[in-house]
């Protein structure tokens, strides 16, 4: 049996959590397949040589996707649902790269008893890849 995550009264302003991953061919090749995303910028290297980047890079949503088992699993955990995301793409993720993906709570709505989060993604370098934020709302006791 599982618990469920913490509920908007056990939050707090502060409260934070992260998850990382290294992110693999495997990882590009799999999303690519999922998503219908081939743009051979993720896939060719031969291609991707040729562009700003010189090499080839990840797709930007799976470094997002991080924040996943953060907010489900973590802050606030099992049983929340995301209402509202937004993230500004700031560096290109590469094969290789160690990314954390880290939340913290910023606001309480009392509202609607959902909460505001700050993210943060960034490299194994401290580089931020992605910043943003997303509202939750906590799953509440039956």
């Amino acid at each position: 049996m599982y618990e469920i995550g913490k509920t908007y009264e056990e939050l707090n302003l502060g409260d934070k959590e992260s998850f990382s991953k290294t992110i693999t061919e495997t990882d590009i090749v799999v999303y690519a397949g999922l998503t219908g995303d081939f743009n051979p910028l993720h896939m060719n290297s031969e291609y991707a040589k040729k562009t700003r980047f010189g090499e080839r890079i990840a797709h930007g949503t799976i470094a997002l996707g991080l924040i996943a088992p953060v907010v489900g699993m973590k802050l606030p955990g099992l049983g929340s649902i995301l209402l509202h995301m937004e993230a500004k793409f700031i560096a290109p993720v590469k094969i290789g790269d160690t990314i954390t993906a880290e939340a913290e709570i910023i606001e309480k709505i009392e509202k609607n008893k959902s909460v505001r989060l700050r993210t943060r993604f960034y490299n194994h370098k401290g580089e931020d890849v992605i910043v943003g934020s997303i509202t939750m709302l906590p799953p509440q006791r039956p």
